[in-house]
């Protein structure tokens, strides 16, 4: 059964990093960033191209020095997605930056403050048609306004703070712009966001800064972005960990598919949580599926259930699984039993299997299989663990009447 999974969007206006349109009607984008120096400019194109496979729209890039600068002068031309320079204190790598051909700049409020340097870098954007995002960062708020707000990070200071740059921008008729308003405590991100999405309807970037290292950051980050997703809130996102930054990218990408945001391209693999009738280990047949389809652009759904009994009905609505029984592994798609393969082959049929329906779709994969003996050799092995491990295999029965007979005694 297919399921409607998509939030009704915040009505925002459409701005574009260069070829990414960001806002409006525009998907969700992905966006992650280097963490080389930018002045190695092969070692920054080499994990440009690994954000790029894993899923990632937008990437940006540190500029804190003339070297960056002129790293970015070489790395834009052959880079497969467009580039944002990160921008800090320094107002002429702004400058610098947008001669290096970068397709947006990202400014922190709380770190260039006079005025003329922010409507400078403006004026410069405005010329070029190159966006800007106002990146709010709860740990460098502008000190009047830590002040203003009693000496800590509020909901209503991190929006200030984009207002206050907007008006900026507006003092030289700029508006290419989006805005963050990241904080690492979750709660404190989800209400400012909220109250920036009341206050503006610029496109918003989401994330929750400083999210740390998985899984924690996983959580943590996917706690902030999808709360605020699902309301409907947001137009392109980041996760900010303490990793690699391909799981970045991988994670959003993941996330925006897991919602219906974005369309699958990606493995969806599930797996049961195992119980006393499973006959292999979950776990690790789960994992090794998931490491053997890697960064496959394979858009099914794939199940990996510990036994044949339950594990084919389970997961009828998986494009393909494949359960375990008798040392045995069952290959089913859509819920019909379609190939049986020797228990250590598991996985590897599994993904040939998939690529096959991937290729071709599923009515070429039932035609292909010999149904009647996969569906009979299933019913065989069914059969024995029942015969072997009765009807209830976790004695939650047994447990049950023990439960009852201790309550009425």
């Amino acid at each position: 059964m297919q399921f409607d999974t998509s939030f009704p969007r915040r009505n925002t206006r459409q701005i574009k990093v260069g070829s990414v349109a960001v806002g409006g009607d525009a998907p969700i984008s992905v966006q992650s960033m280097t963490t080389t120096k930018t002045a190695d400019v092969e070692g920054t194109l080499a994990q440009i191209y690994a954000l790029a496979g894993a899923g990632c729209d937008i990437v940006r890039c540190t500029c804190n020095e003339a070297e960056a600068a002129e790293g970015l002068a070489r790395i834009v031309p052959r880079s497969p997605i467009p580039i944002i320079a990160d921008i800090h204190n320094n107002h002429r790598m702004a400058l610098a930056a947008l001669e290096a051909g970068v397709h947006g700049l990202r400014l922190n409020p709380g770190n260039i403050r006079r005025p003329e340097h922010i409507k400078a870098i403006a004026t410069a954007c405005r010329d070029r048609g190159i966006s800007i995002r106002i990146g709010v960062n709860g740990g460098s708020l502008d000190e009047s306004l830590y002040r203003k707000y009693g000496g800590q990070v509020t909901p209503e200071a991190m929006v200030e703070s984009a207002m206050m740059e907007l008006a900026y921008f507006a003092d030289v008729d700029f508006d290419l712009v989006k805005i963050s308003v990241k904080a690492s405590n979750v709660p404190l991100t989800i209400e400012a966001y909220r109250q920036l999405a009341e206050a503006t309807d610029f496109p918003l970037h989401l994330g929750v800064t400083e999210a740390g290292p998985p899984p924690a950051g996983l959580v943590k980050a996917t706690a902030g972005i999808a709360t605020l997703l699902a309301e409907g809130i947001g137009d392109t996102i980041r996760y900010s960990l303490t990793a690699d930054p391909v799981e970045e990218a991988r994670a959003g990408r993941q996330l925006l598919e897991a919602l219906g945001l974005r369309e699958r391209k990606s493995v969806d693999l599930i797996a049961c949580p195992s119980c006393g009738r499973a006959e292999i280990d979950v776990i690790d047949v789960a994992t090794r599926a998931m490491e053997a389809f890697g960064e496959r652009q394979i858009p099914l759904q794939v199940a990996v259930m510990g036994c044949v009994v339950n594990g084919p009905g389970e997961a009828r609505d998986a494009d393909i699984g494949i359960a375990a029984g008798n040392k045995r592994g069952h290959l089913f798609v859509r819920g019909r039993n379609v190939a049986v393969v020797p228990e250590g082959d598991m996985v590897e049929a599994l993904v040939e299997w998939a690529e096959f329906i991937h290729e071709h779709g599923v009515d070429a994969a039932l035609a292909r299989a010999d149904t009647a003996v996969a569906e009979r050799e299933a019913r065989k092995d069914r059969q024995r663990l029942l015969e072997d491990q009765g009807e209830d295999a976790n004695n939650s029965e047994t447990r049950v009447e023990l439960i009852r007979s201790t309550i009425t005694r």
